[in-house]
C-alpha cells in the first residue's frame, strides 16, 4: 500500500486486526525485515511496518540529511491517514533512534514503547566521522561495500546461512541517496537519554546476546533509565534480533501486548 503527503510517498504494509503497533526498521534496510513479525503476531496486533523515505519502495531522498524527527512527522502523518490516533511504536537499532523521535514529538499518540538493539545516546565523535565518510563513499561508489562492511555483523553466531543471504540481499536493493541520508541524519541525531526518566507508557526492550554493534550493555542502560520497562535478551542473537531468532522475539511481542491496556 502506497501513502502520499507533499510529493513524499511511504510504501507500508498494515495487516492484523489487534492493537496498533507501528514497526520502524534499521539501517540499511526495509520493511521486509519484519515479515516473520507480520507473520507471527498479526495477531493480537495490526502490524503496520513502512519503507523510511528513501529506503526499499518508498520515495527516493536527495542525498542530504534526514533527521530522526523528520522520519517521524512521516510516520505520524502514515498513522493520521490510517486513522490511527494511538499505536504502540517499536524501532530496531535506526528504528529504535526513531521511535525515541516519535515519543519526543509524540507523546500523547504512544501507547507503548519497543526498542530493539539500540540505544538512546547519540554517536560518538568517532562514530559521527564514520557516518560520514560513509555516506560520502555511498554516494560515490554506491552500496556494495557496505554489503561486505555490515553483513557479518548483523547475524549471531548460530544463524541460519540463509539468513546471511537474507540480509545481503536487503541492503544490495537500497538506494545510495536514501542510505547517505540517514547516516547523515544518524549522526546528526541528539542524545534522548534525558528523554528516559520521563517515559511513561509500558516499554519493552530487546537486545541479543551476540550483538556486536549495539552491546547488550545499551539496553541495560535503557532499562534502568525506563521506569515501566522490562528486558528482554534474546541468547546467540545478533544485531537483527527479530529476524536472527524470530521465535523468540515474537513471543517477547505476544507476552507486552498484556502491559499495554
Amino acid at each position: 500500500m502506497r501513502y502520499t503527503r507533499q510529493n513524499v510517498f511511504i510504501e507500508y504494509d498494515d495487516i492484523g486486526n489487534g492493537v496498533p503497533l507501528l514497526l520502524i526498521h534499521a539501517f540499511p534496510f526495509d520493511r521486509t525485515m519484519w515479515r516473520a513479525q507480520i507473520a507471527g503476531v498479526q495477531q493480537p496486533y495490526r502490524v503496520i511496518a513502512p519503507d523510511l523515505r528513501g529506503f526499499g519502495r518508498s520515495s527516493e531522498t536527495d542525498g542530504r540529511p534526514v533527521t530522526m524527527d523528520q522520519y517521524a512527522a512521516d510516520l505520524s502523518a502514515l498513522l493520521d491517514s490510517l486513522n490511527v490516533p494511538h499505536a504502540i511504536v517499536g524501532g530496531l537499532s535506526m528504528g529504535g533512534y526513531i521511535a525515541l523521535a516519535y515519543l519526543a514529538q509524540y507523546p500523547d499518540r504512544v501507547k507503548g514503547l519497543i526498542l530493539a538493539n539500540t540505544r538512546a545516546l547519540p554517536d560518538s565523535a568517532e562514530a559521527r566521522q564514520a557516518r560520514l565518510i560513509n555516506a560520502a563513499r555511498v554516494r560515490a561508489e554506491g552500496v556494495s561495500f557496505l554489503i561486505d562492511a555490515l553483513s557479518p555483523k548483523m547475524l549471531g553466531p548460530t544463524a541460519k546461512s540463509e539468513l546471511n543471504v537474507t540480509v545481503r540481499s536487503m541492503i544490495a536493493r537500497q538506494r545510495a541517496q536514501g542510505l547517505a541520508s540517514a547516516l547523515l541524519g544518524m549522526a546528526a541525531r541528539p542524545d534522548r537519554t534525558p528523554l528516559l526518566s520521563a517515559i511513561k507508557v509500558p516499554t519493552l526492550i530487546i537486545t541479543g546476546s551476540a550483538d556486536v554493534l549495539i552491546s547488550p550493555t545499551d539496553s541495560e542502560a535503557l532499562c534502568a533509565a525506563i521506569p515501566q520497562s522490562t528486558l528482554v535478551r534474546i541468547p546467540d542473537a545478533g544485531h537483527l534480533s527479530n529476524l536472527d531468532k524470530a521465535d523468540a522475539f515474537n513471543d517477547a511481542l505476544r507476552a507486552f501486548r498484556s502491559k499495554v491496556s
